[in-house]
């Protein structure tokens, strides 16, 4: 069993806490990831994963289509476009620099595997700022994404609607018994030539969930939930399905294109 080259693009934070103690207070920061669980999923697999944190993919996302021909997938997670875009060359010193979101989706046409998951920062993400509406990378995506903050909140939990004519498609190979619930979702509008395999419930506007689609010599995927806490509850991570789940969408979206060719 051949290996193949994984690249995760975000799913990383950093938040700053004040506390106050009486009189005193102090602040702390604390680095967040949460790439743990599809790392600890998929160890072991044909797939070897190499997660890039949020702030390092500023630098060092690649610039070249023969740079991101070292890796059979890229999945942009919970990052927003800004990140890709404003270089510290650009954004600190008025430079120039190649558009990585015009690279990501060449990369693509010419037989790469592109997929985004969805978070606060996917798609359009929390008050529209993960701003992938009307770019490159929104081009080569199977779905469309709103102009505006696009978030649908679900507390009380959904499960995935599954297409009844779907059923037997390789996304679902292996996967048995009743899905675990999900507490959220980006809303975005699939595209007229891509295939919705997994909707939101009709209750909830049965938005698409996981959907594929191809653009022109690539494969792309979305799953608009997260692939972590918080809109995937722990149980969901716990259950057999869920690496089964990602091992079906790697190799499906794997499965014309290798790096090495």
């Amino acid at each position: 069993m051949s290996q193949k080259n994984i690249l995760l693009v975000g799913e990383t934070w950093v938040s700053a806490a004040t506390h106050y103690k009486g009189f005193d207070a102090f602040g702390s920061v604390t680095f967040h990831s949460g790439a743990k669980a599809i790392i600890a999923a998929l160890a072991g697999s044909e797939f070897t994963v190499t997660h890039m944190a949020a702030h390092q993919a500023v630098e060092d996302l690649p610039f070249t289509l023969q740079e991101l021909n070292q890796y059979d997938a890229i999945l942009l997670s919970d990052i927003g476009a800004n990140s890709l875009l404003l270089h510290p060359d650009v954004w600190l010193h008025g430079k120039t620099v190649a558009n990585r979101l015009d690279v990501l989706r060449d990369w693509t046409a010419q037989g790469g595997a592109l997929a985004m998951f969805g978070g606060y920062l996917s798609f359009q993400g929390i008050d529209g700022k993960a701003r992938w509406h009307r770019t490159a990378v929104e081009q080569a995506l199977p779905v469309t994404c709103l102009p505006y903050d696009d978030r649908i909140e679900v507390p009380q939990g959904f499960q995935p609607q599954i297409a009844t004519e779907h059923r037997d498609h390789p996304l679902f190979a292996q996967i048995n018994g009743e899905w675990p619930l999900l507490l959220g979702a980006n809303e975005v509008i699939a595209k007229e030539h891509a295939t919705v395999l997994a909707r939101l419930p009709d209750a909830l506007g049965g938005h698409p969930l996981l959907v594929t689609g191809q653009y022109h010599q690539g494969r792309t995927l979305v799953w608009t939930s997260d692939i972590s806490p918080h809109w995937l509850p722990q149980n969901f991570i716990d259950w057999p399905g869920y690496k089964q789940l990602l091992v079906n969408m790697l190799t499906w979206l794997t499965q014309k294109h290798t790096a090495a060719e």
